[in-house]
């Protein structure tokens, strides 16, 4: 969702490093893409590992979101990616099945969807916030194939981060990189098709 559907990656990196801030951890750019995709629990578990700092990951995860939720509900320059909103009505049309899998919480995954009235596209949602595994595991690809009743040779993932990138491909679905200009350092090479406008999947969907 975040960096494919909508261009939200900027709020969660402040509300990301105002909680850094509090904590007194200097996390460098490079540390933080290797992150991107993971889910908020992940994140903080791995930081807390890194650095051998003493604090519930569970804390740091509620901190970091109220901070996200005041910039969205404050931000009126939010909005989706280009060409998203069209490519997901051309796929509705054609009767294509779509699954929501993120790495944001559902709280989150449903305020988008209610701000941009999205629910009505979808077959289902999934957060990796309330799965076992986050990206780059292939748990929440597994899981939206089988929510979506279709085989895993029959669908294909688009993902803008490396480590989605990489859960795809572990799951053993196609999956279309996307390279939305938003966010730099995420390498789409392990993808085994990589756009940078939505209007190219026309020609394969």
């Amino acid at each position: 969702m975040d960096g494919v559907i909508i261009d939200s990656e900027y709020l969660h990196k402040k509300a990301y490093y105002e909680t850094f801030v509090t904590l007194g951890l200097d996390v460098s750019e490079s540390l933080y893409q290797t992150l991107t995709g993971s889910s908020t629990l992940n994140v903080f578990q791995n930081l807390i590992s890194h650095f051998g700092i003493d604090a519930d990951p569970h804390d740091l995860v509620d901190d970091k979101r109220r901070r996200y939720v005041d910039y969205f509900s404050n931000d009126p320059s939010l909005r989706l990616i280009e060409g998203a909103e069209e490519i997901i009505q051309y796929f509705y049309a054609k009767g294509i099945t779509l699954v929501l899998a993120s790495s944001s919480s559902m709280s989150n995954i449903n305020r988008v969807f209610e701000r941009f009235d999205l629910d009505q596209y979808f077959t289902a949602k999934i957060s990796g916030a309330e799965l076992t595994y986050s990206k780059p595991h292939p748990e929440i690809f597994e899981r939206a194939a089988e929510l979506g009743n279709t085989p895993k040779a029959n669908c294909v993932v688009i993902e803008d981060s490396s480590n989605g990138i990489l859960a795809a491909n572990d799951a053993g679905i196609f999956v279309f990189g996307f390279n939305n200009s938003i966010d730099s350092g995420q390498s789409l090479e392990q993808a085994d098709y990589v756009i940078s406008d939505f209007a190219e999947l026309r020609q394969f969907i």
